[in-house]
């Protein structure tokens, strides 16, 4: 049979683009280090060079790094060539994965949906209507509650004139209770007399009574 139709070829695995992104840099990274190595040759020719005379040995040197130059520029360009391949690999890689990432990301948001509204069935929004209501009723009754509880009994009726009155009487008694002008009448007035009245005292050459005036003399 397989004669007659032909024996049909294995299929590998499809390529796939970070290895193919790795093999590309890879081989970059070889021609880079074969331009290190013609810079090298290079360095050491012109070193030659410099050290010989004009002439066939220093014209035959001059050859080599000629030749040597013409490979690491054939290097260079492959490397760039490499490098531009590499990136531009690299950014379908970014794109294709950032499609693959939101195609993911709408695909959980759809079943995320899709639970809410399996959810949201099972809600009665009537029922929550209700049971606001409910809770409010019930709080206005507790503060029904905390209201009679503490009402005040057995207080008798005030006319409001008359607490004004007071309130204003009582301002002023305040205000009279904190005058201590009467401490500083007595911290002025002039001490008691330290002698017994009649006894003469001299001041400046004059007689002077027990309160420090002068005395009249006959």
């Amino acid at each position: 049979m397989n004669r007659l139709f032909g024996k049909s070829k294995s299929t590998g695995p499809s390529p796939n683009l970070t290895d193919c992104i790795a093999g590309v840099d890879g081989r970059a990274d070889s021609i880079e280090k074969k331009i290190a190595r013609l810079d090298a040759e290079l360095v050491k020719y012109k070193d030659q060079m410099k050290k010989m005379r004009e002439g066939p040995a220093k014209n035959a040197v001059k050859q080599k790094a000629l030749r040597v130059l013409k490979q690491k520029k054939m290097y260079e360009q492959q490397a760039d060539n490499l490098r531009q391949q590499s990136f531009n690999m690299e950014q379908t890689n970014y794109a294709t994965q950032s499609l693959k990432d939101t195609k993911t990301t709408v695909a959980a948001m759809k079943l995320g949906v899709k639970d809410m509204k399996k959810e949201f069935k099972k809600i009665n929004i009537d029922e929550i209507e209700d049971l606001q209501d409910d809770m409010s009723d019930m709080l206005e009754q507790a503060d029904e509650v905390q209201e009679a509880l503490g009402r005040s009994y057995g207080t008798p009726e005030l006319d409001e004139d008359d607490l004004q009155a007071e309130l204003d009487a009582l301002g002023d008694e305040i205000l009279m209770d904190n005058d201590n002008t009467f401490l500083d009448e007595a911290i002025n007035a002039p001490n008691a007399p330290s002698k017994e009245p009649g006894t003469e005292t001299v001041k400046d050459g004059l007689p002077v009574d027990e309160f420090g005036l002068p005395q009249m003399t006959s």
